[in-house]
């Protein structure tokens, strides 16, 4: 692993990696408010546009964290098609595919979603991005996270914070629904990060907006 102190960056090229739960069953527990997944998605779907307007040279990859599994749907440098149609193609296929996995499962509640899963993926990309030369955008992780956490996935989740703290890889987390996240409180204070928990669902990318706007002023 290349050593912290011989990683360089630059100052105003972004490469962000954006977590999204698509846990089944707790999109199913938000049915019947006003805060959809359709209207989640559009939120994310806007943000990512104003990431890749600020700056041509930005990067974001998307990685669905499913009830089952978890896999990278889309990556701005190697996306030929629109980003909108190409992240939602990929993003139903995999929802198609963890559903059917799910079905074979008895789940009380909401459920969890492989949040130890996605945050390693996470972490292996901007690793093999380290790897390419001596000069890197800035790696962040941004979660965008509803399910409840999974005790199970302790160890794991609290071995991929550590890991990316000693990447110096903030971890920024925006949690929706009713409830906060242990997981992610610790995860955005261990590697620098921020904690955002909306008091208003429909508001997700304003706040995300205007923390991406801070974050910038600080540079």
């Amino acid at each position: 692993m290349t050593p912290v102190s011989s990683k360089l960056y630059t100052d105003d090229v972004s490469l962000l990696m954006v977590l999204i739960d698509t846990n089944p069953y707790f999109w199913s527990s938000m049915k019947n408010t006003a805060f959809t997944f359709s209207k989640f998605l559009s939120h994310v779907l806007a943000f990512l546009n104003s990431i890749l307007l600020l700056n041509q040279m930005n990067q974001v990859v998307v990685i669905a964290t499913g009830y089952n599994s978890c896999d990278y749907v889309f990556d701005s440098s190697s996306s030929s098609m629109q980003r909108a149609e190409c992240l939602l193609e990929k993003l139903e296929e995999f929802v198609d595919k963890d559903e059917s996995l799910s079905q074979e499962d008895s789940v009380d509640g909401v459920g969890f979603s492989l949040l130890s899963g996605s945050l390693s993926m996470a972490l292996c990309y901007i690793q093999r991005v380290f790897r390419t030369g001596p000069l890197h955008p800035q790696p962040r992780i941004l979660c965008l996270h509803g399910s409840p956490d999974g005790p199970g996935q302790y160890v794991a989740v609290m071995n991929a914070i550590f890991s990316a703290q000693r990447s110096m890889v903030p971890i920024d987390s925006c949690v929706i629904g009713s409830q906060h996240s242990a997981f992610l409180q610790q995860a955005s204070y261990i590697t620098g990060g921020v904690y955002l928990k909306p008091q208003v669902s429909d508001g997700l990318f304003q706040y995300v907006s205007d923390h991406e706007e801070l974050r910038l002023q600080r540079l």
